[in-house]
């Protein structure tokens, strides 16, 4: 072979490593393009999906709550869409605020571009804060009337789309202050991460049943003390 043969052969080389390294990246990159989750909309985008994904199997037991109204009093379905109206309202807006949370945490460095946490002790202490939460005044008092839908209807009824507006915003305030935590272990697991996700809803959903709503939140706190206190651990115990 030749120098020319030669050469015309490690340029080819090279422009199939080159190529080889633009699909990696593409792998890598693509599918999701990772620089959109350092940009707004993006983000606002998928946080929104999951909020909804999260917070509609728990707004189940209010809409029905509000149907026995329709019954029994002077609801009506315009009222009906109006709480889920005023729902959705809070809750886009907690996403919006979220997306703008994991901007400021990825261009701090505490988060990496799939929203986890690049320290042990940032996720650690978000699992404390977090299940130390759950023995608050103010946990208990959002849990109250985000578990027991009906008394929130009972002691501030408004009639009509507007009034269900009004009341579905209401709700959804208490709702965010008593599952935004949840929401905030994303930071935990990741952001893209569909156990985290299953596993937010499932804690929602089980604090929100009527029969033992009240019971469990307590020891959801311990459980996420706990497992704070096993991730800030694991770094001097593993071999």
């Amino acid at each position: 072979m030749d120098g020319g043969e030669m050469a015309a052969g490690e340029m080819a080389s090279d422009a199939m490593a080159t190529d080889g390294m633009a699909g990696m990246d593409g792998m890598e990159m693509g599918g999701m393009d990772m620089s959109a989750m350092t940009r707004f909309g993006p983000l606002f985008g998928m946080w929104s999906i999951m909020m909804a994904a999260m917070m509609l199997p728990t707004l189940v037991p209010t809409l029905v709550n509000y149907e026995r109204l329709m019954a029994s009093a002077d609801g009506t379905r315009a009222g009906w869409l109006g709480v889920l109206g005023g729902y959705s309202v809070v809750w886009v807006g907690v996403a919006a605020i979220f997306a703008m949370v994991q901007i400021g945490l990825l261009r701090a460095g505490v988060i990496d571009a799939m929203g986890i946490a690049q320290s042990t002790w940032i996720a650690g202490g978000l699992l404390i804060a977090v299940g130390g939460f759950q023995f608050t005044r103010a946990k208990e008092v959002c849990h109250g009337v985000c578990h027991a839908p009906m008394n929130y209807f009972l002691g501030h009824w408004r009639t009509g789309f507007a009034g269900g507006m009004r009341m579905g915003a209401g709700l959804g305030a208490f709702c965010a202050g008593c599952c935004w935590g949840f929401m905030a272990l994303g930071f935990v697991g990741g952001m893209m991460s569909l156990l985290w996700m299953g596993l937010a809803t499932l804690f929602m959903v089980i604090e929100k049943l009527p029969q033992i709503g009240h019971y469990v939140t307590k020891p959801m706190g311990v459980v996420l003390i706990l497992g704070g206190l096993g991730v800030l651990a694991y770094p001097y115990l593993a071999p």
